[in-house]
């Protein structure tokens, strides 16, 4: 158990406390001072169980200076490691810690499977292993300062790295512990630049807007989004959801703290809780024994942003609607109380709704959920603006491969115009994307836009097919003249626009009993 005292900052004070706990039996394997002004001790009692504390607390607390003593989840070192672990985790490119003598000292996920090793494995191993000719810690004794995008040779890779010295404030070569090594490939350098660049436009900024429905949307959200109230969105697949969540976030009075996003869907429920809510230390076989943070407790004071809301267990609706209420939880196997302050933003491809009425999705949670909302609209609805979309992801794709950028055949826009875009505005992106490095003329063309057939909608709709052939096609050749004869309300308009004399749409119009009053 680890418990926190809160104290005075006085001579003597954590003695009389071992002491009541040696008088008790109680062995501490760890301890520390914290507080914002050391008024806080940690104690780290693995044989100290709930009923012992219980029977305990009121003698601690009657200690001379102790204000009150209370159960933790973790020791603050054990939390700036996790927040360390986890930060490190996030990042998709290799870092190391190397020593004054060569060796690495710790590596993240990244490092670990660059060098082929387990990241348990790593501590202790000669960085000279696996980079050629790249004596580290001479090249920090002679700089004694941080180096940026020096070529090496790692594996048989190049490499770009970026070398911080780890040093005290004095000078003296002496005092360098070594230095931090972060590697970025070579041959990504020009995708990382596009996604900087992508990454320059924030907020609503980076909303591309050319449709008015589209506009509108954006409007609503920046009015929703200073409010410190859960956000539903809605809106299909590709669509930019989670775009339109991280504007929010930034307009918001939270704008400066984290966002984290989860993707609920497709995850297994005890992933998708312990990614969320964490979990104590020792809580199951395999698990940490120090625990492990949740994405929740890393959010603390910005957003946090749940995809695919919808597919969410009962058991995590439960824990999430607690949390709303309340504003706390539980970590999975600790029955200590954390209390957060997080804003919740969620998004969702289906009628949550409709699930509701299925029985399918707690109606209190869709209440707490719902509170502001927004629709995103498929592109099928906003193509007033497609031209101006296609010209800003035909600059970016031309940017990104380095070519220059491509003129766009005028039956192409047509065609696009006349999809009906199951994958929205990603799926234009990345079909644009792909239209550029297939065109070698300067020219995207007509066969450079690859477009599947999935979930195209049916030519004949509800069209009836009861019948012979010569009924259905009496059928739908009436169906046509009448959706048309509004349109060119005379045998002769009518009979220019189907390409045939006006004879025989009068002749056809009097078979079928139309244009008459």
């Amino acid at each position: 158990m680890r418990i926190k005292v809160h104290c005075q900052n006085r001579v003597g004070i954590l003695r009389d406390i071992l002491n009541l706990l040696v008088d008790y039996g109680i062995n501490v394997a760890r301890g520390e001072v914290g507080g914002e002004q050391g008024n806080a001790i940690y104690l780290h009692c693995p044989n100290l169980i709930n009923l012992q504390f219980q029977a305990l607390r009121p003698k601690l607390e009657g200690i001379g200076g102790v204000f009150g003593v209370k159960r933790v989840g973790l020791m603050p070192s054990e939390r700036r490691h996790l927040e360390l672990n986890a930060l490190l985790g996030a990042l998709d490119f290799p870092v190391l810690s190397i020593d004054m003598g060569g060796s690495i000292v710790a590596a993240n996920r990244s490092a670990a499977q660059l060098l082929g090793v387990r990241v348990d494995e790593v501590p202790g191993i000669p960085l000279s292993r696996y980079a050629e000719d790249f004596d580290l810690p001479e090249l920090v004794r002679a700089n004694k300062s941080r180096i940026n995008g020096l070529r090496v040779k790692v594996k048989g890779d190049v490499f770009l790295a970026d070398i911080a010295p780890l040093q005290t404030e004095h000078d003296e070569s002496d005092a360098l512990a070594g230095a931090v090594l972060t590697l970025h490939r070579a041959d990504r350098v020009g995708e990382r630049i596009y996604n900087v660049r992508k990454q320059e436009l924030r907020g609503f900024d980076s909303i591309f807007q050319s449709s008015k429905v589209m506009a509108a949307v954006v409007r609503e959200a920046r009015r929703m989004a200073p409010l410190d109230a859960p956000l539903l969105i809605e809106g299909e697949t590709g669509t930019g959801k989670e775009l339109l969540a991280r504007a929010c976030h930034l307009a918001s009075p939270r704008g400066q703290s984290p966002f984290m996003a989860l993707n609920c869907a497709g995850l297994p429920e005890s992933m998708a809780e312990t990614e969320l809510f964490g979990y104590g230390p020792g809580a199951f076989e395999g698990a940490r024994p120090e625990g492990k943070l949740g994405l929740l407790e890393l959010t603390a004071g910005g957003t946090l942003f749940l995809d695919g809301v919808g597919e969410m267990s009962p058991r995590l609706q439960a824990k999430l609607l607690r949390f709303l209420q309340d504003g706390c939880f539980r970590r999975v196997g600790s029955d200590e109380e954390v209390y957060l302050d997080v804003r919740v933003i969620c998004a969702t491809q289906v009628d949550l709704s409709e699930l509701c009425s299925k029985g399918e999705f707690r109606q209190d949670l869709y209440h707490r959920l719902n509170v502001l909302s927004l629709h995103i609209p498929p592109l099928r609805e906003c193509l007033d603006g497609l031209a101006p979309l296609v010209e800003h992801f035909l600059d970016q794709a031309s940017r990104q491969i380095g070519c220059p950028l491509p003129k766009l055949a005028p039956a192409v826009l047509d065609k696009l115009s006349h999809y009906h875009w199951p994958g929205n505005v990603r799926q234009l992106e990345n079909v644009l994307f792909q239209a550029v490095s297939l065109c070698d003329g300067g020219t995207v063309k007509v066969e450079h836009i690859r477009l599947p057939d999935y979930g195209a909608p049916q030519p004949l709709g509800d069209f009836s097919l009861e019948g012979g052939l010569d009924n259905i096609l009496g059928r739908f050749e009436k169906a046509v003249l009448e959706r048309l004869y509004h349109e060119h309300p005379s045998s002769r308009l009518l009979g220019k626009r189907l390409g045939v004399s006006h004879t025989t749409i009068a002749n056809k119009l009097r078979q079928h009993g139309l244009g008459k009053e």
